[in-house]
């Protein structure tokens, strides 16, 4: 049996008059879809010390700081089928973090010299994430559940 990737995904809020979370767009890909930051932990890293470095490697905040983890998640990669554990962590930024900007990432990963578009959202969110990401937001909060048509 193949072991899974070990990844982090970060559910980063700002909380003004209403919570938001921090999403992005890849500019030039939007088949890529609204995503949260997310990817793999590196080896001997720390989960907390991963998403941390996801979130401003694919955002350029540095001013996030974890909460708490909320869920792990086993499910294979959309497009590939390998298995991965995704661990799902509650973050903060502050009250006065700008409402949207572009970062270019530069790091050696896959993302590297790609473009996001990154801005909060106010919760709960009108359209699923990506590959479902947004599927722990209620686990937060149950407020935060996204709302689609199907769930009315």
């Amino acid at each position: 049996m193949t072991r899974p990737r070990i990844r982090v995904a970060a559910y980063v809020i700002r909380h003004c008059a209403n919570p938001e979370v921090l999403v992005f767009d890849h500019i030039g890909m939007p088949e890529a879809g609204t995503q949260v930051p997310a990817g793999g932990a590196e080896s001997g890293e720390r989960l907390e010390e991963a998403v941390l470095r996801e979130v401003a490697e694919e955002t350029g905040l540095l001013t996030a700081t974890v909460v708490r983890q909320i869920a792990v998640e086993n499910k294979p990669h959309p497009d590939t089928g390998q298995p991965r554990r995704t661990s799902f962590f509650f973050l903060q930024a502050p009250a006065d973090t700008s409402d949207a900007w572009d970062h270019q990432v530069n790091s050696d990963g896959d993302d590297a010299g790609l473009t996001f578009a990154c801005r909060f959202l106010p919760l709960p969110l009108e359209q699923p994430l990506a590959d479902d990401q947004d599927a722990w937001l209620g686990h937060i909060d149950p407020r935060w559940t996204t709302m689609t048509v199907d769930s009315q």
